[in-house]
């Protein structure tokens, strides 16, 4: 069968998150299933040289904006065995950066709109258009009132995925003729709460709504969880699922990863000692066997800043030293910089995300800490186990899908319940009493390692839902 996923970033040619390692991985194991699967995102101007002079220019078309006509370009590339399409316009994506901005809304309407119009002008007729998020939640809206029923259209079903169900392209109404050019009589696929909410108009069109974890599928069916989503989502339970992300295998892999300072398996884990002994040399932190407690992740409330910041010194008195990398609000971007300035020979912090530290940070680190409120899947936890750095982790979303108390001698990590800064504490206390028994942790690390966590558990399960998706 033919799928395309329509996203706004994918690596290698866009990213801000998880979101881009998916749609840049998943397509390469469906592929490799006997399946055709191809990507389209806007043509960002970060999109490097290199990445530009692979691409072949296919046409230019105009696209309906509401009551504007905007030119369209269509080039192509490919990509790892996967072919990328690109939707050029420089006055919506000639910026820097891919989000935030005023009129995001329009950008994305014409991002949407234009990959439909594209299916007109290229040799690829999907079966299924795989969408990805508020960005591209218009695409089964458009499909449904425009183009169900036009010639070369027909049997196309949509399914859409929910990455984190926080941001939804919520707008005021005025945006529903202005920009979207939907009529009022399908108003009410779009409307809720008197605003207009996108990613609420694909829950109503689309064929199928999937997460990115079963446990989050179950999750967003909670008001604390759901944004207000939850009541229309209760409606739609006949066709939501959960399916758990993957990694890929091929860039996540200590036995040939060109980062890390000597290479180890699930077989020969000596060489994550030295992976450690680099790290700390690198960061300043040398000197001593203390545990070492990775944290790679943006600097945002979800990810549990605030129970780090509450038992931080107690964690640094307990023995602890910390690899830090990432940024995001400045409050967070200032305690991690206080923490660094007090315990020098403890704490190293680097603001920013820079990908070959980060490899460095999960093959050097005994544990690896991410206390989320809230976790749609996380991807950071599955690395962390395929370079045998053992996961502490709040008991959410993908997390509690993942990881699994070594409570019993047979987990992969260690897990707390509650959102609270001493039952997370406690956590960290038995993973220290665990790592102080050599023959325990070794067992405990060769046992996360060898956890399948790969694209291709999860890819049979996206095939399966995209034929039961085609015998509707």
């Amino acid at each position: 069968m033919n799928i395309l996923f329509a996203a706004s970033e994918a690596v290698p040619y866009a990213a801000s998150g998880g979101l881009a390692d998916v749609v840049g991985s998943l397509p390469k194991y469906i592929n490799a299933k006997g399946h055709n699967c191809s990507v389209v995102i806007p043509l960002y101007s970060s999109i490097s040289d290199e990445l530009r002079c692979q691409m072949t220019f296919i046409k230019n078309i105009t696209v309906d904006v509401s009551w504007r006509k905007q030119y369209c370009g269509i080039f192509k590339a490919n990509q790892n065995g996967i072919d990328y399409y690109f939707i050029d316009n420089e006055y919506y994506f000639s910026r820097d950066g891919l989000y935030g901005f005023y009129d995001d809304c329009e950008r994305f309407v014409f991002f949407d709109r234009a990959v439909l119009e594209m299916l007109r002008h290229i040799d690829f007729k999907p079966n299924i258009i795989h969408c990805h998020d508020w960005q591209t939640a218009l695409i089964p809206v458009y499909y449904n009132v425009y183009y169900k029923y036009q010639q070369g259209y027909d049997g196309i079903k949509n399914v859409f995925t929910v990455h984190n169900i926080e941001y939804q392209g919520r707008y005021g109404r005025e945006v529903l003729n202005e920009l979207m050019g939907i009529p009022m009589y399908n108003a009410g696929l779009l409307e809720y709460d008197g605003y207009i909410n996108m990613m609420k108009g694909a829950f109503e069109t689309a064929d199928r709504i999937t997460t990115v974890s079963p446990s989050y599928a179950w999750e967003i069916l909670d008001p604390w969880y759901a944004h207000s989503l939850d009541r229309i989502l209760v409606t739609k339970q006949y066709k939501l699922k959960g399916i758990l992300n993957g990694i890929d295998y091929d860039i996540y892999n200590p036995q040939n990863d060109s980062a890390i300072a000597r290479s180890f398996s699930a077989d020969d884990i000596s060489g994550k000692s030295e992976c450690k002994k680099s790290l700390l040399n690198e960061l300043g932190l040398a000197g001593g066997d203390e545990p070492v407690i990775g944290i790679v992740t943006r600097f945002v409330r979800h990810k549990g800043i605030d129970l780090i910041r509450y038992v931080f010194d107690e964690m640094v008195r307990m023995g602890f030293k910390f690899a830090v990398l990432g940024s995001g609000e400045k409050v967070y971007e200032d305690f991690f910089r206080e923490m660094s300035a007090r315990y020098p020979d403890k704490v190293s912090v680097t603001l920013g995300f820079v990908p070959e530290l980060s490899h460095k940070i999960y093959a050097g680190t005994d544990m690896f800490l991410m206390p989320s409120q809230s976790e749609p899947c996380g991807l950071a936890q599955m690395i962390s186990m395929r370079y045998g750095t053992i996961p502490i982790v709040r008991e959410t979303g993908g997390l509690r899908d993942s990881v699994h108390d070594n409570g019993g001698v047979d987990g992969n990590g260690f897990t707390f319940k509650t959102y609270n800064a001493n039952d997370m504490l406690d956590a960290v206390k038995r993973a220290k009493n665990d790592y102080e028994n050599k023959e325990v942790w070794n067992a405990l690390v060769k046992r996360a390692m060898k956890c399948d966590y790969s694209w291709a558990a999860s890819a049979d399960v996206y095939v399966k839902l995209y034929n039961d998706v085609l015998s509707i």
